[in-house]
């Protein structure tokens, strides 16, 4: 296995020392120490803290993040490597990775004061804690206008009321805080029209008038932390506010297009997890006196399952290039994140089927895959977002609005 899975890898010649360093430790511990407790976990819809923990203390939740507030100092390329590695053997935990440091840590990172960050990041960056970041709603996601839950300042305290819905890492036993967005006024928009005015603020854990609703019944990312959150009159104080008032939703959007280039990391993975297996399963499995991969069929279907990951590698990686030199990369996400998603879910697919019956058995990894990799065509913006934000960047705005 080790040998097919080294030959499927893309080349390490154009990665750093120290990347290619990383991406072997990173890989090593998710065959030995993740993919073994993997069935167990999804099949139980438990997440692994121990596993969690174990990837603390190997500073992968620290590892975008300066030295100065206790992170490794690395670039979103050495975070967006380790995701991907994780993503081969088991995706519900390489998203609890990304969104522990994305949508958790990140925006502390971003927008936090220096009291924030130094109450909160120590425990997040070392992977003692986990943060989740409340933005979607019933009525509400990527339309910040529909957003219903309301925060009043009352006598130096935020007073929070409403819901929100699919907040990951929002119910484990070392989640710390939830960043929430919430309506704290009224302003007008650029065009003259009244709108709403969006703050994000920290909610700890335990917050009286808090609550996190049982995890949802998932189709997939069985060992994933998701919850409905509900607040009734919880209150919190008023220097708990993140960043400025009103730029809550402005903070989010900031940070999406990185969270799109993780996804699509992670989504490569998921698509290079699926080579894997297939390659393997093709040598092994004898049919009719043969192995199953001399059959011509067998063998163009992995060969597109390799284009697959090949191209999905370049996509992202060049994304997360751009980030780090400072470079615009908003488009390059989007591509990234649209054509990783898709070639996790084709090579899901096709993994499935070349396994036959085995690929309907929850016990091996491309079953597990194949239930996964839907989700990644729909979060951090479905396949249509993916498309309207490429078009609105060739300068196709007005029309994509249009058909959006």
């Amino acid at each position: 296995m080790n040998e097919q899975r080294h030959a499927v890898l893309q080349s390490d010649a154009l990665l750093g020392d120290d990347e290619r360093a990383l991406r072997q430790v990173v890989t090593a511990f998710a065959d030995e120490v993740i993919a073994p407790a993997s069935y167990e976990a999804n099949r139980t819809r438990t997440l692994p803290i121990g596993i969690v923990r174990q990837m603390g203390e190997l500073g992968l939740f620290g590892l975008p993040f300066p030295e100065a507030v206790g992170g490794q100092g690395g670039g979103y390329m050495a975070f967006c490597l380790a995701v991907e590695a994780i993503a081969r053997v088991d995706q519900s935990i390489a998203i609890t990775l990304d969104a522990g440091v994305g949508l958790g840590a990140m925006p502390l990172l971003r927008f936090g004061s220096a009291a924030q960050q130094q109450r909160w990041l120590p425990d997040l960056l070392a992977g003692r804690t986990l943060a989740a970041f409340g933005l979607t709603e019933p009525e509400a996601g990527s339309d910040a206008g529909a957003t219903r839950t309301r925060a009043a300042l009352e006598g130096g305290e935020w007073v929070i009321n409403g819901s929100k819905q699919f907040i990951t890492n929002s119910g484990t036993p070392i989640t710390s805080l939830v960043t929430v967005t919430a309506v704290t006024g009224e302003r007008t928009r650029p065009d003259g029209r009244p709108g709403k005015e969006l703050s994000a603020i920290i909610v700890p854990s335990g917050t009286p008038g808090f609550t996190v609703g049982p995890a949802y019944d998932k189709l997939g990312w069985h060992a994933s932390d998701t919850h409905p959150l509900a607040f009734e009159n919880a209150r919190v104080p008023a220097e708990n506010l993140l960043g400025e008032r009103g730029r809550g939703y402005a903070g989010f959007l900031a940070m999406l297009d990185e969270g799109r280039i993780a996804i699509a990391a992670l989504a490569a993975g998921a698509a290079l997890g699926c080579l894997e297996q297939a390659l393997a399963y093709a040598g092994s499995r004898t049919v009719f006196g043969s192995p199953l991969g001399t059959r011509q069929h067998i063998a163009f279907m992995i060969a597109g399952m390799q284009a697959r990951v090949h191209t999905a590698q370049l996509a992202w990686q060049h994304a997360a290039r751009l980030r780090d030199a400072g470079l615009p990369f908003k488009a390059e996400a989007a591509i990234a994140k649209l054509v990783a998603g898709e070639a996790a879910m084709a090579n899901a697919r096709e993994a499935t089927q070349i396994f036959g019956g085995n690929g309907f058995m929850n016990e091996f990894v491309v079953a597990r895959h194949y239930r996964d990799s839907k989700v990644l065509e729909i979060g951090e913006g479905t396949t249509e977002v993916q498309l309207m934000v490429i078009a609105r960047e060739l300068g196709l705005q007005a029309e994509a609005e249009h058909h959006g």
